[in-house]
This record gives C-alpha cells, structure tokens and sequence, in this order.
C-alpha cells in the first residue's frame, strides 16, 4: 500500500537535485541537449542507485522483503515522474522561461510535500516549509555559483 513515507525521500531529492542542476548547468552555459541529458542521468542513473541504497539500507533494518521491496519501488517511480517533469519543462519551454518555472514547481512540490508531511506529524507547517525551501535554495544557490565557476575555471566562454 502506497503511503507518504514513500514520497518522504525520493521526493525531495528529485525536486531539489533536478532544480540545483537546471540552475546550476544554466549558469555553466550549456544547451538544452546537455539540460536534458543530465536530468536524465539524474532520472536513471541516481535514482537507480538511491534505490538501491535504500532498499540495502531497509534490509539492514531488518523490513520484511515485501515493504522493502514495495519502499524500493516506490521511490524509484517517485524520483523518476519528479525528474520526468521537469525534462518536460525544459523541452518545452524556452530556456529563461524553462528556468523560471522549473523554481515555481519545484519549491511548489517541495512545499506541498513538506505541507502534507508536516500535517501527517501534528506539527505547525509554515516553519517546515520555511526550513525545506530555505535548504532548497542554499542547494540551488551553490549550484548556480559552481555552474558560473566552471567556465571560468577551464576557460570556456560563460
């Protein structure tokens, strides 16, 4: 059976890693077949391996195969539809407007995720989604500042 915690780390890891590298290869001066390249990677290939990490981690814990199994899943459908998304605004938005509206729905679902979770736990939502988006944005942040770094360090136009 489907539940939030399933929603509770593969969410938040596809929403803020796919807005960091939208920002941060923008700032880096790559085109739109790099951008979705990347997401991609991140879709696949990270996810695959978040995957596998939890559900190694899971067992650790000594989970029943099944929720283990159910967990693994879960998460990776989660990661992968986040990250599908926003490859779909890239794709089909131009490359300003791709940037502008992948932060709107990015700090949208993070919210709202953190919105329900918070609900979940009986605690005060407001300041949960204040902590998330804040962490969120010192991610994109430093991801932006390392995009517009990289030119400069190996001397490619930026």
């Amino acid at each position: 059976m489907f539940r939030l915690r399933h929603l509770s780390f593969g969410g938040p890891a596809a929403i803020v890693t796919s807005m960091a590298l939208i920002v941060g290869l923008n700032a880096a001066t790559v085109g739109k077949a790099a951008l979705v390249g990347s997401l991609l990677i991140l879709a696949l290939a990270d996810n695959l391996t978040d995957s596998l990490s939890i559900h190694i981690y899971q067992e650790s814990e000594k989970l029943s195969e099944r929720e283990a199994l159910w967990t693994t899943g879960a998460n990776f459908m989660v990661r992968l539809i986040v990250a599908l998304t926003f490859i779909a605004l890239v794709l089909y938005c131009e490359s300003r407007t791709a940037i502008f509206v992948s932060i709107v729905w990015g700090f949208g679902l993070l919210s709202g995720l953190t919105y329900l979770l918070a609900r979940e736990r009986n605690i005060a939502p407001v300041p949960e989604i204040c902590k998330h988006c804040g962490i969120a944005g010192i991610v994109i942040a430093v991801s932006r500042a390392v995009g517009a770094w990289i030119p400069a360090l190996i001397g490619s136009p930026g």
